[in-house]
């Protein structure tokens, strides 16, 4: 375990898989091996975990793309639900690591935040029993397998009003290298988003990271939910 650990540089995982790719650039592995890869990162700190939100999440807010209620899917450890907390947005965030909620949980309280933080998983949202405005995805999409993408867009579908905005951030294709979580084009997020939804735009962004002055490739996207039977599959 030690010496898979140090082959990674940068790890995701869902309910069931861990999608690995190592400094080496190898083929990448879909580990069935629970959570436990992630709890040992969180005691750390992983690269996608910066001191603050991520700054395409702050000029969403500042050109009033986010609306309340917001739910933020796959929050980590919470920099991005705190920053909107602190604006007055009333918003939840998920993650289904444990290790990352509690230090959202910790953060919240350390700052006096009206934050919300969940251990809930992503693929089964229809069981918070409430609807949101927005929903924000800083690094979730990208980690799922293909066979989970549509399971995920009926989940969404399922919380989010009609008219309400998916705002995603994904690895993107243009990212060099193997390192780091699954490459996603625009072909793949139209495809998943093709019924039921508007995809308002896609454009070009980067992911701030804790590694230095590196940032990375992404797509940035607003998705609009126009018809809520894409729930039901129709």
């Amino acid at each position: 375990m030690d010496q898979l650990l140090a082959g990674i540089t940068w790890a995701i995982a869902t309910n069931t898989y861990v999608i690995l790719y190592d400094i080496d650039g190898l083929t990448r592995k879909a580990l069935s091996m629970g959570l436990k890869i992630f709890e040992e990162m969180y005691k750390g700190v992983p690269p996608w975990e910066i001191e603050g939100p991520q700054s395409e999440i702050v000029h969403l807010a500042e050109h009033g793309e986010i609306r309340s209620p917001v739910l933020d899917a796959g929050c980590g450890t919470g920099e991005n639900t705190l920053y909107l907390a602190g604006l007055g947005f009333e918003v939840v965030g998920i993650d289904i690591v444990p290790a990352a909620v509690e230090k959202a949980l910790s953060k919240a309280n350390e700052r006096s935040s009206a934050a919300t933080f969940m251990v809930w998983d992503a693929l089964k949202l229809d069981d918070l029993h409430r609807r949101f405005n927005t929903v924000i995805d800083s690094g979730f999409f990208h980690v799922l397998p293909d066979k989970e993408r549509p399971v995920f867009v009926k989940s969404l579908a399922s919380v989010l009003d009609v008219g309400g905005s998916y705002l995603m951030m994904c690895f993107s294709e243009h990212e060099p290298g193997a390192w780091g979580p699954r490459r996603v084009t625009q072909a793949d997020i139209r495809e998943s988003f093709r019924h039921g939804w508007f995809i308002d735009y896609i454009r070009e962004a980067r992911f701030d990271t804790n590694l230095g002055s590196r940032k990375c490739n992404a797509w940035l996207c607003s998705i609009t939910l126009v018809d809520s039977h894409v729930m039901n599959g129709t």
